[in-house]
């Protein structure tokens, strides 16, 4: 009989919170969640040969807790916390005002330069790989293929 090999598998935690009127959302949330689904199947894949187990959570939010829509956390927290000089913003939402009647102002994260109204995958997998403090393959076979052309990417 062959010895039983334990393996100690680690837990991530990502959870998405998000406006949600009767099963309709915003633009923006619709945008991030489906980018959000992606990276995260492609990431099971990554990780599981890692011993690094996925938990997904879906949090749907009332118009009363609109100021978390479009929010992930990893592992309980924030991914602008997360990813260094990152921080949260607002800006107006078209989407989010037609759902609701109401002027909205919906968040936004500031990093690098940039105003992301939706979370785009390489700031998911980033706060994600600096979570569990492991090197992102992906990322660094991109990097090098730029290099290769000729292009750099300083990260």
């Amino acid at each position: 009989m062959l010895p039983k090999i334990v393996v100690n598998m680690r837990t991530l935690k990502i959870e998405w919170r998000h406006l949600d009127l009767g099963k309709s959302t915003c633009l923006r949330c619709s945008k991030t969640g489906k980018t959000l689904n992606q990276v995260i199947t492609e990431l099971k894949k990554e990780l599981e040969p890692k011993s690094i187990k996925i938990i997904f959570k879906e949090t749907k939010l009332s118009e009363k807790e609109i100021q978390q829509s479009n929010m992930i956390l990893i592992n309980g927290k924030t991914l602008e916390s997360i990813l260094y000089g990152a921080k949260v913003a607002e800006n107006y939402c078209s989407s989010c005002t037609c759902l609701t009647g109401n002027e909205t102002y919906c968040r936004t994260i500031e990093y690098n330069g940039e105003t992301y109204e939706e979370i785009p995958e390489k700031l998911i997998r980033e706060a994600v790989f600096k979570t569990l403090k492991i090197k992102d393959d992906k990322t660094r076979l991109t990097s090098n293929k730029n290099i290769m052309k000729g292009k750099r990417s300083y990260q």
